[in-house]
């Protein structure tokens, strides 16, 4: 870590105003944009986006170096109160049969084509469908294909494993793969 993110840190932990501030302006925009992914209404991102804040402020002193940077920290603290936030609110899902053996046959190599959202059409598509996933479906596939993360970011952001988190975004974009062709038949 750089000594311009420990001064930042041990302003933070002073509880500095300053600190904060430059917090806001470092990170906010990124911080804004993920949680407006998520959440989706634009008032309701401004609220979430102050609650990260709070509580990222609050709980610096927990954070670990040693674990993740400073802006992966901050990412998993926006996905959660997110995630929580829709939670709260019980928008409408699809409920998806996970059984469904017609989703495990989908070769990989057709959804890497048919994902590659290189057409308008695609993208809209893909959008309008994202808004029936489960909120944390949602968060992952916004991270993987919008925020272009790692899945190693991605594990540590949803508090898993790397691996756990490849084989769940292979079986959202299945179901993903399976709703958009229904929609379309």
């Amino acid at each position: 870590m750089d000594n311009e993110t420990h001064e930042l840190i041990r302003g933070l932990c002073r509880q500095e105003r300053k600190a904060q501030q430059r917090m806001l302006q470092t990170y906010g925009d990124l911080v804004f944009a993920q949680v407006a992914s998520i959440v989706g209404c634009q008032e309701d991102a401004e609220e979430v986006y102050q609650d990260v804040f709070v509580k990222a402020f609050r709980s610096i002193g927990t954070y670990d170096e040693r674990r993740a940077p400073l802006v992966a920290w901050l990412s998993r603290i926006a996905c959660h109160e997110s995630l929580n936030y829709l939670r709260c609110r019980c928008l409408p899902v699809i409920p998806i049969d996970e059984s469904d053996e017609d989703v495990e046959s989908i070769p990989d190599e057709t959804l890497d084509q048919f994902f590659q959202l290189q057409d308008e059409d695609a993208v809209q598509s893909l959008e309008k469908t994202l808004e029936f996933l489960p909120p944390d479906d949602l968060a992952l596939v916004t991270m993987f294909y919008f925020e272009k993360r790692s899945m190693k970011d991605m594990a540590y952001i949803m508090d898993s494993n790397p691996s756990t988190i490849a084989s769940r975004l292979s079986r959202i974009r299945k179901r993903l793969y399976k709703m958009i062709k229904s929609s379309h038949s």
